[in-house]
């Protein structure tokens, strides 16, 4: 899975905290985003203790069609930079068409390239039929599926009002033919600054599905803005060779005003 893309998808597995419903979660409705909306994200890595920039994730909402049916049409394109093109280049794009209603995926894409592993991707989503169907065949998929970049923005729109730290809000996704149960454990609230500037936020602590970047386990850190958008501001993680981190350095046609923002830096 790309590094750029899943450093984005806020998830967590096992550990013994309060669960809440995962059924819950079916009814789910979009009021944190909206069509135009556009993020940009700066990724750095660590050398000889100095983060140097290597490269950017961006994304995009637009409203579309599938199948005759509304749907936001979502894009989250990564890629590095000149220098670090040379070490491990990433030029990635991630696709999902998603009904209004419900924010379940119709359809997801990713075309891929990591260095020398390269992947095309289709994945046609019957939510009716609980069906997953890509190049490999068609898999039984639980009610409410998520696939990798839906679940981004499925994400953001749980009220964590709800929850005490250390509760889990779990979900289910589909990617590389499998399903994976996952779920969110929040972690309270925290003012931080970024290199954007500084931000009342909202916190996590995920643990990693294990790739080729990321070794598994529960070291990374995600916060998002503790207002009605929950973008991503921040991300840390240690990764097999240092560390990356990830900010949020440029946005556009957010549905509310960035009230969590207390500071340009």
């Amino acid at each position: 899975m790309n590094f750029i893309i899943r450093l984005l998808v806020i998830i967590l597995v096992s550990g013994s905290f309060k669960i809440v419903d995962a059924q819950e979660f079916c009814s789910i409705r979009n009021s944190a985003w909206q069509s135009g909306e556009k993020v940009t994200f700066h990724v750095y890595y660590t050398l000889a203790g100095f983060y140097i920039y290597g490269g950017a994730a961006n994304f995009s909402i637009r409203l579309s069609d599938y199948n005759n049916h509304p749907a936001y049409h979502i894009v989250g394109e990564g890629k590095t930079n000149s220098f670090f093109d040379g070490f491990f280049k990433v030029r990635d794009k991630y696709e999902s068409f998603i009904d209004t209603a419900s924010l379940q995926p119709y359809k997801f894409m990713r075309n891929i390239e990591e260095g020398s592993f390269k992947k095309n991707e289709t994945v046609i989503f019957n939510q009716k039929n609980n069906t997953a169907t890509s190049q490999a065949g068609v898999f039984n998929v639980p009610q409410c599926v998520q696939d990798v970049l839906s679940s981004i923005y499925y994400a953001r729109n749980i009220d964590f009002n709800k929850y005490k730290p250390g509760d889990r809000i779990p979900f289910d996704m589909f990617i590389d033919d499998k399903v994976y149960h996952l779920y969110i454990r929040y972690l309270g609230k925290e003012t931080i600054k970024t290199r954007y500037g500084k931000f009342k936020t909202i916190k996590f602590k995920p643990l990693l599905i294990q790739g080729t970047i990321f070794e598994g386990g529960e070291k990374m850190e995600v916060w998002v803005t503790d207002d009605y958008n929950k973008i991503p501001v921040r991300i840390e993680s240690p990764i097999t060779v240092g560390t990356v981190k990830v900010d949020m350095m440029g946005y556009g046609n957010l549905r509310y005003p960035l009230s969590s923002l207390i500071s340009r830096k």
